[in-house]
């Protein structure tokens, strides 16, 4: 191990320019924040090029770095530039980015994929995610003016699910609907006003299903191309689901019929 760097260090300061988007595209870079996280990348092969550790956290996560090619030691004040969480785990990592297309995907023959157009929150992204990988989805498409998936705190919400599963990048949602569709999935919209109530659909073998922006859903020209539209039926007086929720229940009401 080495002296621990300080907040003025040059590759510190380096490390930390990945927080702005422009830097991370043009590096082709991405801060991964906590143990989970940096556990998750680690599982990649190539993707870690380097970790940065209080020595806190480089003895409570000994095991976990001895898996990393590089490990520097950082001070506490280091560390706070470096994470994007309130209170830091100790733990950063570098990472490649992991680049996959919607043409790879398909080829592994998915059953069930999660698709989010225009999602803004980075919050949100990384909850679906998280969610899409515990309800075991074959990949998550970002698409159109999704948020960055390389967002830390998009990379943070997802709790290391980033790693385990593709998430593609799709500039045309519409476009990325037909591939799916051409694919042999059935997409499935979420829409509150959908005509089928979740709760009564069959829910085909291989299903992808299609969610909209946080504040204003599916736009009706993009959710008319799905095979069906699903509502989620609201039995109080709530107005609707946050996008997270409305995920949750959709994949895993997926998950229930395949298995």
């Amino acid at each position: 191990m080495n002296t621990p760097l300080s907040h003025a260090n040059s590759r510190v300061k380096e490390a930390r320019k990945l927080s702005r988007r422009s830097v991370r595209t043009e590096r082709r870079l991405f801060l991964a924040d906590g143990p989970k996280a940096v556990e998750g990348a680690l599982t990649v092969p190539d993707c870690v090029v380097e970790v940065f550790a209080t020595v806190t956290a480089a003895e409570q996560y000994a095991d976990l770095l001895d898996a990393a090619p590089q490990v520097w030691l950082v001070e506490d004040r280091a560390m706070e530039l470096l994470s994007d969480s309130v209170t830091p785990a100790g733990v950063v990592a570098v990472c490649r980015f992991l680049d996959v297309t919607l043409d790879e995907v398909l080829a592994t023959s998915p059953q069930l994929v999660t698709v989010c157009a225009d999602v803004r929150d980075p919050g949100n992204a990384g909850t679906v995610i998280r969610t899409s990988d515990a309800a075991g989805a074959g990949a998550v498409v970002l698409a159109g003016h999704s948020v960055d998936p390389y967002n830390p705190k998009t990379v943070r919400a997802s709790v290391g699910s980033l790693f385990h599963l593709p998430v593609i990048l799709a500039d045309d949602p519409a476009a990325a609907v037909q591939a799916l569709q051409a694919a042999g999935l059935t997409v499935l919209a979420a829409d509150g006003a959908g005509e089928v109530d979740l709760f009564d659909a069959e829910l085909a073998p291989a299903t992808a299903w299609l969610f909209g922006n946080e504040a204003w859903g599916l736009p009706d020209e993009l959710a008319a191309l799905a095979d069906h539209r699903v509502s989620i039926p609201i039995h109080g007086c709530a107005e609707s689901l946050n996008l997270a929720t409305a995920a949750a229940i959709c994949l895993y009401a997926s998950a229930r019929a395949h298995r």
